[in-house]
């Protein structure tokens, strides 16, 4: 007769196979629509301000509902989440697929973003829930299997989906999530947080912030930053003195948590660059067309997901520290090359990708192993949560900060003396200014965590369990 244990470890094998399909459908579900932007803009008659909504829009959205979701697991199952999510990424397709109008498209990704933010949180909170902090590392490896492949064929199958057919039928593709619930709804437990109350003014103001805060970034404006900081100061008041605040303060004086809270988000900005500027590299300085970059940059999302499982490995068996450390050294080996070959042919970009993308991923599979392992059990759902949001307001960040450094075009100034094309000197800077921001945040990560991992992170556990009760 099976005991708890192995029946749950069972399940978390069987539900971390499921999760990566879902997340695979989640992440093209987040990058499928970049690819035919100007298709429908020319369709619709919009502007590239507003066409970027549909991609704006939903960026926001997620990165609301990755909080949001993870603080409902502190009060609602897990099963129950997901299968609300799934159904509201459902319902947005099949607004999608009938959309006549542009205000139509919004509603349907808006919709869409709902649903989908359920999984972000899953995909943090299953690997931490059914795996054990030493078995942890492989489960989260496995994660990233799921967002490399995403990556990886969201351009791909975009761009024939809109060749053969029309773009509206890349809202069918998530669809396909649905046949995942059932096995979802049979893994998964019932288990249940506490009965306490959700402070949705605590919520509603934090969405605020996060929404204002991204429209600054991606839009410009200072009413936007005005309206972002006094929605924020009105969330601080309300988590210090609400009885059951959306986040409890105490989560904040936990400072292996914070700080990894920090790094995390400053490491994720820095990976996000790679996917952000090669494209546009590829097209300014190599004239290739957006088939032709998909393939280039294919290697590296495919070499990722084979490896997803081997960083988790790693991590499990040599420790988080170990796992960093190999990451931040594939990325700034990966940066200087790239940095050195811009402008020359393809092929080397596509060689040197490899270990930028690689080292990202295993950057991810540590940091949150080692965030993790600084909270209780019932800070988990909320910590996690703000750990994801953090992720996707890093890459809006990231995007934001490098088009504007594109934006100004060239410039004489070269740090790297290996490129000689002058029109190469900006993305040769970016990439030699990315690793050295790496090499600095894995000095500062050895300062916190390098030196006793598991002592700082169970202190910062105890700490929680303590400042909770």
């Amino acid at each position: 007769m099976q005991t708890i244990d192995n029946i749950q470890k069972s399940n978390g094998e069987r539900l971390m196979r499921i999760l990566v399909f879902t997340l695979i459908i989640s992440v093209m579900n987040g990058t499928m629509f970049n690819v035919v932007l100007p298709v429908i803009s020319k369709q619709f008659q919009l502007s590239p301000s507003q066409v970027s909504w549909i991609v704006t829009g939903y960026l926001i959205v997620y990165a609301i509902g990755t909080v949001t979701f993870g603080k409902l697991t502190d009060k609602y199952s897990l099963k129950n989440l997901l299968t609300f999510g799934l159904l509201f990424l459902a319902a947005g397709s099949l607004v999608g697929l009938v959309a006549t109008a542009y205000w139509m498209m919004i509603a349907a990704r808006i919709l869409q973003a709902v649903g989908a933010s359920v999984i972000p949180a899953l995909a943090m909170i299953i690997p931490i829930r059914y795996f054990s902090p030493e078995k942890r590392g492989r489960a989260l490896g496995t994660t990233a299997i799921g967002t490399a492949l995403g990556a990886a064929l969201g351009p791909i199958i975009a761009g024939f989906v809109s060749t053969a057919w029309n773009w509206q039928v890349l809202f069918v593709i998530p669809l396909l999530s649905l046949f995942t619930l059932p096995f979802y709804r049979k893994y998964l437990d019932d288990e249940k947080g506490s009965d306490n109350k959700i402070d949705f003014i605590g919520g509603i103001l934090l969405a605020g912030t996060v929404a204002t805060l991204l429209l600054a970034l991606t839009n410009g404006g200072i009413g936007y930053v005005v309206t972002g900081v006094v929605l924020l100061i009105l969330f601080v008041i309300r988590i210090r003195y609400a009885a059951d605040p959306f986040i409890k303060p105490i989560i904040f004086r936990n400072k292996p948590y914070t700080f990894g809270l920090a790094i995390t988000f400053v490491l994720t900005a820095i990976g996000f660059g790679t996917p952000f500027i090669t494209p546009q590299l590829l097209s300014q300085l190599n004239h290739l067309s957006p088939a032709v970059t998909g393939i280039i940059m294919l290697p590296s999302a495919l070499v990722t997901a084979f490896m997803g499982r081997k960083g988790g490995k790693l991590a499990d068996e040599k420790g988080n520290s170990f796992l960093l450390y190999t990451a931040a050294t594939l990325l700034i080996i990966g940066f200087i090359c790239l940095s050195s070959v811009v402008g020359m042919p393809p092929v080397f970009i596509s060689i040197f990708l490899i270990l930028s993308i690689l080292g990202q991923s295993f950057m991810q599979i540590a940091l949150s192993n080692t965030v993790s392992r600084t909270l209780p059990k019932e800070q988990i759902g909320i910590g996690m949560g703000l750990l994801s949001m953090c992720n996707f307001i890093a890459a809006a960040v990231s995007t934001a900060t490098l088009g504007k450094i594109l934006d100004h075009g060239t410039t004489t100034i070269h740090f790297n003396p290996i490129p000689k094309n002058s029109a190469a000197f900006v993305y040769s800077n970016i990439f030699l200014s990315l690793a050295l921001l790496v090499a600095a945040m894995a000095i500062l990560y050895f300062v916190q965590f390098g030196r006793s991992s598991k002592a700082n992170t169970a202190k910062g556990v105890e700490r929680g369990k303590v400042e909770s009760t």
